[in-house]
């Protein structure tokens, strides 16, 4: 795939894994990116991306990415700008780390892992990206039904791609119930979602990153990292957010890779 005519939507693009994915595509000279995120650091991010290339290449949208309404306008408003969206990164991601059954010293109680806790993970890990993928899905398909086009031929080459994120904690994590779940579940609708979109010439893939040094990484501590992911990881080190999203390109680009990728660093989860 060649970025230079390609639009992507991007989300979770103020940090982490979705900022480096947006500078890697913008250094790879994308078209266009609706980088989309919560807060208003993401309008820094476009506007750093957009002074580094000297051309309006990213356009910031601030939402909720489990908000259906805004999903829809943001991809309105990318595809009126720029075009239609071809590329999908949703890279937003939570967590909720707690076991998932404790007992409490005093009462001697179990204290079982919220249910809106958990449900809120999985919206935002899961829901969410299958959704902002399904959108764009959607749109190159009934843009190839007004076309009069049918089936996808590989003469037409790839009309669109998709790599969702999934994580090493899809194999299991201690303390992450809800994250581990999302992860998993992330797994088969990429499988599932591949099957079908490539009726419309979308593939989809899913990378599986380690611990990459990303805010929600950096939230669990330096004692926990040192502690608990380093002695772990044959790296000796957390990934570095570039890392992945150059994995990221990889995939996207090469139309010959599916599936999955695992970008774990040589991490295992203890027993």
């Amino acid at each position: 795939m060649d970025f230079a005519d390609k639009v992507a939507v991007i989300t979770g693009a103020a940090s982490g894994i979705g900022r480096a994915v947006a500078n890697d595509l913008a250094r790879r000279s994308v078209r266009a990116m609706a980088l989309v995120d919560l807060g208003e650091s993401v309008e820094n991010v476009a506007a750093e991306i957009n002074a580094k290339t000297k051309r309006r290449v990213a356009y910031a949208y601030r939402g909720d990415v489990t908000d259906e309404a805004f999903r829809v306008s943001v991809y309105d408003a990318i595809s009126s700008e720029v075009g239609t969206v071809t590329i999908c990164v949703p890279a937003a991601g939570i967590t909720r780390d707690e076991l998932a059954v404790r007992i409490d010293r005093e009462t001697g109680k179990a204290r079982i892992y919220p249910e809106e806790t958990f449900k809120r993970v999985i919206d935002v890990n899961l829901v969410a990206p299958v959704y902002w993928a399904l959108e764009m899905i959607g749109r190159i398909a009934e843009n190839r039904a007004a076309a009069g086009l049918k089936r996808w031929q590989p003469g037409e080459g790839m009309q669109g791609a998709i790599v969702f994120i999934g994580s090493v904690s899809s194999q299991g994590n201690r303390g992450q119930i809800s994250y581990a779940s999302a992860k998993a579940g992330i797994e088969g609708a990429a499988a599932t979602i591949m099957k079908e979109a490539v009726y419309h010439g979308v593939r989809c893939g899913v990378i599986h990153p380690g611990f990459t040094d990303t805010p929600m990484v950096r939230a669990l501590g330096d004692d926990y990292i040192s502690k608990n992911i380093l002695p772990f990881t044959q790296l000796n080190r957390l990934i570095r957010p570039e890392e992945i999203a150059d994995a990221i390109c990889f995939m996207l680009a090469n139309s010959a890779v599916s599936g999955e990728l695992w970008a774990d660093a040589g991490w295992h989860a203890p027993a």
